[in-house]
């Protein structure tokens, strides 16, 4: 099983790992487009004004210039603790023991706007950069990658995928009809019955999710093997739309 996670936008700074190794990053067919995009942010960051408009930033936000201007020199860390916020708080990957820490490194998988979807403990900088910018003289990133990430999937993705990226990365990357996967949704009941949808704690769910696989560790080769441990786990799965499950939290 690979399981699919998003980014988040805000990133813990610094590193002690080696500088970025491009080649040796997981999914190797996606040098081509990762080189493209790296030497793009490097280009942007040569006139911080420009960048800052380009990239959005805000004033307390324009040191991430630097960031992406040393993408190719800086220190990393493995991309599970290089994001924040609260899917990777609620993950934990840092208190995590080694063989679950192992088990993140073998089935998860971080989509990013830069690298494309990077393996958990593969080594990266500090960045800025979003699923939705565009940047001067390189093609909308969807187009970017759209099609480069499908076909790396397809090579290289197990027998089953469960994606819990969001919606702006599943454009940078959709997985090909090749590949037996299942989108998982975060979804609340009411009183009567009823599910929504969750925003905010959606985030929080996916990556407690993650972390109890990473505990467990089960052997997951279908969307039956995943509701068999997710029942004896005490989480709460339903069907959702075709190609969908949803987290009942």
């Amino acid at each position: 099983m690979l399981v699919l996670l998003p980014p988040s936008e805000t990133k813990r700074p610094g590193g002690d790992g080696p500088p970025l190794d491009v080649a040796g990053l997981t999914f190797p067919t996606l040098r081509a487009p990762r080189d493209a995009i790296l030497d793009a942010l490097i280009a942007l960051s040569a006139d911080a004004e420009n960048a800052a408009r380009v990239l959005k930033l805000s004033a307390k936000r324009r040191h991430e210039v630097g960031d992406n201007a040393a993408l190719r020199t800086a220190a990393t860390t493995p991309a599970i603790e290089r994001y924040t916020g609260v899917l990777f708080d609620a993950l934990g990957a840092a208190t995590l023991d080694a063989d679950a820490r192992s088990w993140l490194g073998a089935h998860v998988a971080i989509h990013s706007a830069p690298f494309g979807p990077v393996g958990a403990l593969d080594g990266i900088p500090a960045y800025r950069l979003a699923a939705g910018t565009s940047l001067p003289g390189v093609p909308v990133l969807r187009r970017v990658w759209a099609d480069a990430v499908g076909s790396a999937f397809a090579q290289a993705a197990p027998g089953f995928v469960l994606d819990l990226r969001s919606e702006a990365y599943v454009a940078l990357g959709p997985l090909p009809s090749s590949v037996r996967s299942v989108y998982v949704r975060v979804v609340t009941e009411t009183e009567k019955g009823a599910v929504r949808a969750l925003n905010h704690f959606n985030k929080h769910a996916k990556g407690a999710f993650v972390r109890a696989l990473a505990r467990d560790r089960p052997t997951v080769e279908g969307l039956a093997d995943l509701r068999a441990w997710a029942d004896s786990a005490g989480w709460r799965l339903i069907d959702g739309h075709e190609g969908e499950i949803a987290l009942v939290v």
